[in-house]
Parts: C-alpha cells; sequence; structure tokens
C-alpha cells in the first residue's frame, strides 16, 4: 500500500471513529427522546416536525449545496491563484451564506403554520398548533447550520476532517445534558432551545481550527463576484440534485401524519435516525474525505485518477454496506427494542419502528452509492445528471407512497423511501457507463455478486442463531444487548470467513494488515 494510501486509509479510519463517537450519542440523545415523549404523545409528534420543518428547508436550499458548490469552486481558486484568493473567495461566500440563511429564518417562521399544515397535513388542530409554536422557535437552527457547514466547507478543502466530524458531538452532548438537568422543569419547549444551543456551538467549535488554518472571516457581500458567479451557476442543478433526501423525507413525513393518529411521523423518525447512523458513519466518513480529493484531480485534470478512486471507493464501501443493511434487517427489532424501548416507547412503538427500519435497510446500497457517485458529479461541476436522476427518484418516491401506504401502513414508506435511493443510485450510475467513465465492470459484477451471496448467506445464519439464542437468554435489556452481541459477532465471523473464501480483494487486504501487525507485536 502507497504512502498517500496509507494516510487516507488513516484518515478515514480516524473521521470514522469521531463520527460513531458523535453517532453512538446521538443514539443516546434519540432514546433519551423515546423514553420521554414515545411516538403516540402530542409532544412527541409536534417536536418531531417542528424539528424536522428547518431542517428540511436548509437541505433543500442549502446543505450539500455548501459543500458541493465551495468546494470545487475554492479548489479551484487555490490550484490556479493560490491561498490568499481562495480565503477572500471564502469570505465572500460565507458572507453571502449568512446572509440568506438569516432570511430564510425570518420568512420561516412568519410562516409556520402554513409549513406544518404542509408537512402534517393529517395532525389534529392542538398538535398542529404545538408543531407551529415549536417551528418558530427552531427555525434558527437554518441560520446557525449555515454558518457551520460553511465552515466545515472551508476546512475540509484545506483538508481537516476531524472537526468537521467532532461538531455533531458536541451537539448531541448539550441535548443529553438537557434531558438530565432541565427536561422535567422547561419540557419540549426547553428542548428545542437546547437544539439551537447545540446547532450554535456547532459553528462555535470550529473557530479555532479555522485561525489555525490562515482563514480569517471579512465580511464581503458581493453577490456577483466572479467566484459567487461560478458558485451560483453550479448551486442552481446542484441544489435542485440534493432534494432528493429532504423531499423524500417530507414526502413520507406527510403520509406518515395519516398512520397512526400521526404516529407514523415518530416511526419514520426513528428509523431514519438509526439507519443513517449505521449507514452515515461509514459513507459520509468516506465522502467527506474524498470530495475534496475528487475536485482537486478535476481542477489538475487528472481523469484517470479521478475514476479510480471513485471506483475503489464504491467496491470498499459496497464491501461494508452490504452486511450492514443485511444485519439491520435481521435485527431490526430487537435492536429497536434494546435502544429506545421502555417509557412512554411501548410494545406498539417498537412494533411500527421495527417495521419500518428492516423495509428502509433495503436502500442502504442505493444510499451509499449515490452519496459517493454525486460527489464525482459535483467535484466536476455538473449538476444536471444529478437534477434529473434525482427528480425521477422523487417521483417514484410519491407514486410508491400513493401505492403502498393504506395497505402496507409504515412498511409502504420505507419500501418506497428504498426503492427510490435506489433507482436515484442507477440513475447516476448509467450515464458514467455511456461516457466510458462507469465503474461496473466484469470484475466489478462479480465481486459484486460475490458480497450479495455472502450476505445472503450471512443473513441466514443469523435469522438461525436469532431463533436458537432467544430460548436460552433472560429477558429484558441484558438478554437483547446478548442477542444483539452474540448474533452480529456470528455475522462478522460468517461474512469474514466467506469473502475470504470468495477471495475478495478487501479481506486479502485486511488479513494482510494483521498479519502486519502481528509481526510487529
Amino acid at each position: 500500500m502507497s504512502k498517500k494510501a496509507q494516510h487516507a486509509t488513516k484518515t478515514i479510519s480516524v473521521v470514522m471513529a469521531i463520527t460513531l463517537i458523535g453517532k453512538v450519542l446521538g443514539l443516546f440523545r434519540d432514546r433519551l427522546m423515546a423514553v420521554h415523549y414515545g411516538t403516540v404523545g402530542i409532544e412527541a409528534k409536534a417536536f418531531y416536525i417542528a424539528s424536522r420543518i428547518p431542517r428540511v428547508f436548509f437541505d433543500v436550499v442549502f446543505a450539500s449545496a455548501i459543500a458541493a458548490c465551495f468546494i470545487p469552486v475554492f479548489s479551484e481558486y487555490a490550484a490556479k491563484k493560490g491561498k490568499k484568493e481562495a480565503f477572500q473567495f471564502a469570505s465572500n461566500f460565507l458572507s453571502v451564506m449568512t446572509l440568506l440563511t438569516a432570511v430564510l429564518t425570518v420568512v420561516g417562521m412568519g410562516f409556520s403554520e402554513q409549513l406544518v399544515t404542509l408537512f402534517a397535513d393529517g395532525y389534529d388542530a392542538q398538535t398542529a398548533a404545538l408543531a407551529a409554536s415549536l417551528t418558530r422557535v427552531m427555525f434558527p437552527t437554518v441560520l446557525f447550520t449555515g454558518v457551520a457547514f460553511s465552515f466545515v466547507g472551508i476546512l475540509q478543502a484545506m483538508d481537516r476532517f476531524q472537526i468537521p466530524a467532532f461538531i455533531s458531538t458536541v451537539s448531541n452532548l448539550v441535548i443529553i445534558l438537557y434531558f438530565y438537568c432541565f427536561d422535567k422543569r422547561y419540557g419540549v419547549y426547553g428542548l428545542a432551545i437546547a437544539y439551537l444551543v447545540g446547532w450554535l456551538l456547532q459553528a462555535v467549535v470550529q473557530i479555532p481550527s479555522l485561525w489555525q488554518v490562515g482563514f480569517r472571516w471579512r465580511p464581503d457581500f458581493h453577490f456577483f463576484s466572479e467566484g459567487m458567479k461560478k458558485s451560483f451557476a453550479l448551486m442552481g442543478p446542484v441544489m435542485v440534485s440534493t432534494w432528493v433526501q429532504p423531499i423524500n423525507l417530507t414526502i413520507n413525513t406527510k403520509f406518515g401524519s395519516h398512520l397512526y393518529d400521526g404516529a407514523g411521523v415518530s416511526a419514520m423518525e426513528y428509523a431514519t435516525n438509526l439507519y443513517l447512523v449505521i449507514a452515515g458513519v461509514f459513507i459520509l466518513s468516506i465522502t467527506n474525505v474524498i470530495f475534496p480529493k475528487l475536485s482537486r484531480l478535476t481542477a489538475e485534470n487528472q481523469q484517470e485518477a479521478f475514476q479510480d478512486v471513485i471506483q475503489q471507493t464504491i467496491h470498499s464501501s459496497l464491501f461494508f454496506v452490504l452486511p450492514m443493511a443485511g444485519g439491520l434487517m435481521s435485527l431490526a427489532q430487537p435492536l429497536v427494542s434494546f435502544l429506545y424501548g421502555g417509557g412512554e416507547f411501548d410494545s406498539f412503538s417498537i412494533s411500527i419502528t421495527s417495521q419500518a427500519l428492516i423495509w428502509v435497510s433495503l436502500g442502504m446500497v442505493g444510499y451509499g452509492v449515490q452519496n459517493i457517485v454525486s460527489r464525482a458529479y459535483f467535484a466536476k461541476q455538473d449538476g444536471k445528471t444529478p437534477l434529473i436522476a434525482g427528480a425521477i427518484s422523487i417521483a417514484v418516491n410519491l407514486v410508491l407512497c400513493m401505492l403502498l401506504t393504506d395497505s402496507m401502513q409504515v412498511a409502504g414508506l420505507a419500501i418506497s423511501s428504498a426503492v427510490s435511493s435506489t433507482v436515484y443510485a442507477l440513475l447516476l450510475l448509467l450515464p458514467l457507463q455511456w461516457r466510458g467513465e462507469g465503474i461496473l465492470n466484469k470484475m466489478f459484477l462479480i465481486d459484486f455478486g460475490k458480497m450479495l451471496v455472502v450476505t445472503v448467506a450471512m443473513v441466514m445464519t443469523v435469522q438461525m442463531g436469532k431463533g436458537v439464542l432467544i430460548g436460552f437468554l433472560p429477558e429484558g435489556k441484558l438478554g437483547e444487548l446478548l442477542l444483539l452481541g452474540l448474533c452480529a459477532a456470528l455475522g462478522v465471523v460468517v461474512y469474514a470467513i466467506a469473502v475470504t473464501v470468495m477471495g475478495l480483494s478487501e479481506a486479502k487486504l485486511a488479513w494482510d494488515l494483521l498479519k502486519r501487525k502481528g509481526k510487529r507485536g
């Protein structure tokens, strides 16, 4: 393995570890939310909509667009004009984004009632009124997130990944502290304030790192500077192409508000959060590291190296994501019960959340591939293809929700989401194949087939093992923990042996690394 590859692997490993800490704290935060508020209470339903609306608006208008538009242009400036010009553009970009997110915050606070009706028209009047009030409190998260994500873009463009990966840990710790110290006194409104403080701190904790790399924010609100013109030209199609996940979540929320007296919203929220923790720790850690590299390779016109990075990244990601998805589907019920069960989160909440988790996990491969391949398009400053693919996948989700929700309830929503993610990934891959830039060669497809066969074998083994173990393990949290641990260990062993027998390159690399460490020891 080359020194560059070793450095990249080390960076990804560190980022993944930091991200994992944040995600675990996020799961603990969700558990506290589940125990305190459940899925069917008025406060739970109102809070999930109120927290969802600002996030969706930010995601739709700014989130991925900030990183996807900023990093390629910043990399181009740094490569062709130098660090000073790149930082001037960064100040300009940050100033404009801050102004735009501030305007969006004011508009969102003024139209909170209408937004709640748009997102959850199945809510009763009392729940809708509380949701609208909480939405007004939480909408400033859009402003704080705009600043925080702009900071993230600057640091990642400078190959600083650790602090951006750490910011979710900070916000989760604030919310966890609130549950333990203040929830009984201030209730759901205090929880909304805690979320605001958490998002503000996500921006604040990045300031020392920005100073270390030499960045100084000098307000510059020129909307039509050369850098902003390039960013806006790219931002239009990129912004629309990144609407897929937030719009699909909005569609699912709207349909979910009609299920189980509105509890379908909470069930999908818990299932989606857990799904994104499992997939996000791995996928987002990788994409956040490779995207600046892809942008630099594009600026330097290194097409062959660019294509190699994409192919290797997808191949390695599938090697891990397929068994993750299979394991999550196999262990959905005990996992949901262990993490969230108790207090207000009763057996009914466990049941509907588990159903949602099982079926939404079908889309994990599509989620992983689309996140990686979309970065390839954005690095090339091509937003048109993701725009078309995203529009089609949103239409697929909407049609399937209309067809499946009444008959399959929350499972129908989850299947719709999974199929939409898969369609989006395929529509991103196919144009690359037609242009001769794709990764779907014969060897890749053979390896994917091997991974799929091994994953199916692993799932069948885990299912059999689970059936045997349930009869021997104690009831309660201890039994659930033992069941999850033993089944996970069984799955890892089966998968490791099978992929080694199949001769997959990732298995060979893992064994080589273990042998080297053994010799050093």
